[in-house]
């Protein structure tokens, strides 16, 4: 099986896992979130707006004193770029439904919360496809230092990540179950 096959495989068990975490609630994964996050409240830190049954991350997001950024899709191939949001700014729709601010400035994140579909112990995780966060990890990394964390539900848990050569390592995951740290 190639690692393609071994992906998409692994994203339909962890839909599946998804979803029925997200019916069982969240409980306080994102102020957990927010608490491990503190010490960075003043990076420029990067998010996403929840869509379907991805764990909420809002809370984290208002808790941040620093300027926070949501992706917006530039096109296929291309890594994220992130538009500052603010609670209450205008929202429009954006690639895959998911909203991003309708304007706002860009910034260049120091902290990541990275969505995912799964992970694994080591720290890897599964997205849905499109290498976005791959390509804008790697970027940003380039640049300067990055902590990317995972936020999902416990349940979306892999025994192993299949990976490739351009897939990223998270520095952390959080889940309604606490927080891992990766080395």
């Amino acid at each position: 099986m190639s690692v393609d096959d071994a992906k998409a495989a692994a994203r339909k068990a962890c839909f599946a896992a998804r979803k029925e975490a997200f019916a069982a609630g969240q409980g306080q994964a994102a102020e957990m979130l927010a608490d491990f996050l503190s010490p960075h409240r003043d990076r420029p830190m990067a998010s996403y707006m929840a869509m379907r049954t991805e764990i909420d991350p809002m809370a984290a997001m208002l808790a941040h004193q620093g300027a926070v950024g949501v992706p917006v899709i530039l096109g296929p191939g291309q890594a994220l770029k992130f538009r500052e949001w603010s609670p209450g700014c205008a929202m429009v729709e954006g690639d895959f439904k998911a909203f991003i601010p309708a304007e706002g400035a860009w910034i260049d994140p120091e902290v990541v919360i990275v969505p995912l579909v799964g992970f694994d112990a080591r720290g890897y995780r599964l997205g849905y496809g499109g290498g976005f966060y791959d390509r804008t990890l790697a970027g940003l990394r380039a640049r300067h230092d990055v902590l990317a964390v995972g936020f999902a539900f416990a349940a979306q848990e892999l025994p192993e990540v299949p990976i490739d050569q351009f897939d990223q390592r998270l520095d952390a995951i959080v889940t309604e179950r606490g927080v891992r740290l990766f080395g």
